[in-house]
């Protein structure tokens, strides 16, 4: 918004601002099904993603909230990477992406201009204090359970998402990839493979080119290989 009301003239909220001209400005925030088309969550927020990608330059600004939320974790957190690593080596566009993969943050060791900031917020007498303020660095915790305690949910839901949460956090973390300085396809460490020496399905994934896929195209070539293993 205040991107657009610069480019028109207009007064932004702020004592002072310095801001370029954009080109574009791409969008991908919330998260709905299109009944109509027949489009899942997850199929939007991968068309829209890949219209971003697709269309921008290095003088457009891309908003991207919570990309991958709409599948599996690891699946969620493999696209949001990829595409985040996408935009860094291949589109340049100024990029604000918004996520709850903790993981993603040591990203910021390895991909030049990348920058971690976060939204500061305090605990005070076990509720949660929003103050509005953005910082540099990665956040240290999420409050995703302070806030179901704000939208008034059970308290003995609250308490057993406690429980939960600690457990999870004490089991063995997500590993991340580190970002590769040029496309090479290899084997992913310690994860077991679901084809034989011989399998063609096995030759294809090698041959697959994942770093300069872009989502969609990514999807379908995962909706193809699955019908093809289940032959």
């Amino acid at each position: 918004l205040i991107a657009l009301l610069h480019q028109i003239g207009s007064f932004v909220p702020a004592a002072q601002a310095e801001l370029p001209i954009f080109d574009q400005i791409f969008t991908r925030i919330g998260a709905a099904d299109d009944l109509v088309s027949g489009q899942s969550t997850f199929m939007v927020e991968m068309v829209e993603t890949q219209e971003a990608l697709t269309r921008a330059t290095d003088r457009s600004l891309i908003l991207l909230d919570e990309i991958g939320r709409g599948t599996s974790t690891y699946d969620g957190m493999a696209l949001a990477q990829a595409i985040v690593e996408h935009i860094a080596r291949h589109v340049g566009a100024k990029t604000l992406f918004s996520t709850h993969y903790h993981e993603l943050t040591v990203l910021e060791e390895s991909i030049d201009r990348l920058a971690n900031v976060h939204v500061r917020a305090v605990e005070q007498e076990g509720r949660v204090v929003f103050l509005h303020e953005v910082r540099d660095g990665k956040a240290d915790q999420s409050y995703g359970i302070h806030v179901a305690r704000l939208a008034d949910l059970p308290d003995s839901l609250i308490e057993r998402a406690q429980v939960l949460l600690s457990e999870f956090e004490q089991a063995e973390p997500v590993p991340v990839a580190a970002p590769v300085k040029a496309p090479v396809q290899e084997e992913p460490i310690d994860q077991l493979s679901l084809f034989s020496d011989a399998d063609p399905l096995r030759e294809t994934m090698a041959s697959l080119d994942l770093i300069n896929m872009t989502p969609l195209e990514a999807l379908n070539t995962l909706y193809r290989l699955q019908a093809e293993a289940r032959k």
